[in-house]
């Protein structure tokens, strides 16, 4: 068994060297998985994992929760996937991190939602910004529950002054959810878009990103 599953990822691996386009989800999933699981066939998981989540795009955005609950994908596999995703999410970010202007909300929910898009816990991050909305840093200003995450202005508004901003960019996402704001949404907001006005650092946006889509305050003119 353990010669066939060694001869199996050889081929696999070849084919991968000729023509990787040509390989199915699954056989590319499968040349992941047997990164980890080294002396496993990998056929049988990857071909779940597709079944389960009905893409590899699925699979790659699937929440830790939802693939540790399949048979055979274990801690190990759950630790390779975080690392995955995080480089994936830095590759996302890179042009951004080059002091790329971020010119429009669907800029920021592109570079924020590989990062946040299969997180089961609400994140806030924020986008600093130079005085030609160009990226200063990038940072998680906190984290929270399913449903709630807190935010004090005045530590966004501190760092900033760090930083020399001019302006910042909130984000954060609702799991799993709408990306409308609720109302402590608006009045965090409001709060941060006051204590930036006194400090002379303007608030640019705040984007809320889901799974598949975002939502821009601005844009809704809930914030001017």
């Amino acid at each position: 068994m353990m010669q066939h599953t060694q001869g199996h990822r050889k081929r696999l691996r070849e084919r991968l060297t000729k023509a990787s386009h040509a390989l199915a989800d699954y056989e590319v999933l499968e040349l992941l998985l047997g990164h980890v699981l080294l002396r496993q066939d990998t056929k049988p998981l990857a071909k779940e994992l597709i079944r389960r989540f009905g893409s590899l795009r699925g699979v790659l955005d699937a929440r830790t929760q939802e693939l540790a609950a399949v048979p055979g994908f274990g801690p190990s596999l759950e630790a390779y996937w975080i690392l995955l995703r995080e480089v994936m999410a830095r590759y996302v970010e890179s042009p951004a991190r080059w002091r790329t202007e971020l010119c429009s909300p669907q800029a920021v929910a592109h570079m924020a939602r590989m990062r946040l898009a299969a997180c089961a816990h609400e994140e806030f991050w924020v986008a600093f910004l130079d005085t030609q909305n160009r990226l200063i840093a990038w940072e998680m200003a906190s984290k929270g529950s399913v449903h709630t995450v807190p935010l004090y202005p005045r530590d966004v508004m501190a760092r900033a002054l760090t930083l020399k901003a001019s302006s910042l960019i909130l984000v954060h996402n609702h799991p799993g959810g709408s990306p409308r704001p609720s109302g402590a949404d608006v009045d965090l907001t409001k709060k941060v878009q006051t204590a930036g006005e006194v400090l002379g650092i303007r608030l640019t946006d705040h984007v809320i990103v889901t799974d598949d889509s975002c939502y821009s305050l601005v844009e809704d003119c809930i914030i001017l």
